[in-house]
Parts: structure tokens; sequence; C-alpha cells
């Protein structure tokens, strides 16, 4: 004799008692959707906050870079190779540390400070 196993009687879902959907009135909707917009808003404003702040220090931090540079190549004691020959006899390590630069302008600078300390040595 066998035994079945008979499942509970289902019933169908329309047959389900249901709670009716909680309806919220058209001001309640319409606060919620105000407050969803100022948060919306202030996020915004955070976000460009942070953005722009980024973009002040990236500005900040190039210009620094760029003084840094700028006052590095000014300080700079550069000793003007006139005869190429001197570099094919350099060894490796001096090569390394030989760079190229415009001298135009030094060569300018300590043709015009030459032209003063002359003028100066004419006047006595």
């Amino acid at each position: 004799m066998a035994a079945t196993s008979r499942k509970p009687k289902r019933e169908r879902f329309s047959a389900l008692l249901r709670d009716k959907p909680l309806c919220t009135s058209w001001e309640k909707k319409m606060a919620a959707k105000r407050q969803k917009q100022t948060v919306k808003e202030m996020s915004h404003q955070l976000q460009e906050g942070r953005r722009r702040e980024k973009e002040d220090k990236k500005l900040r931090r190039e210009e620094n870079l760029r003084r840094r540079l700028e006052n590095e190549r000014k300080s700079e004691v550069v000793q003007v190779i006139k005869n190429p020959l001197k570099i094919k006899r350099l060894k490796k390590k001096q090569l390394r540390k030989i760079e190229k630069r415009d001298t135009l302008r030094i060569l300018q600078k300590n043709q015009r400070l030459r032209g003063q300390g002359q003028a100066k040595g004419a006047d006595k």
C-alpha cells in the first residue's frame, strides 16, 4: 500500500487578500520630491567643490614645479665648452653630467657685465 502525500490545497494569487496600497497625498509627494531635489543639489555642490579644489591644487602644483625649475636654471653654474674636441676626450661619467643649454642669454649677460666693468675702469 503506497501512501501518497497530498499537497495542501493552494489558493489562487488573485484570491489572496491584499492590503490596499498606501496612498500618499499630493502634498507629501511634492514635499518628498523637493527634498530629493535639495539633496541632489547639495550633492552636486559638494562634488563641484571637490572638483574645484582638486583643480586649484593641480594648478598650484604645476606653478610650483615651473617656478622650481626656473629657479634651478637661474642658480646653475654654467661653463661654456667652446672647443668641441674637449667633449671627445671626456670620460663617460663626465659626459653624463654635460647638459645642453641655450648659452646665448648667458653670453650676452657676461658681455654686458664686462662692458660695464670696462666703463667703470675708464672713469677712474
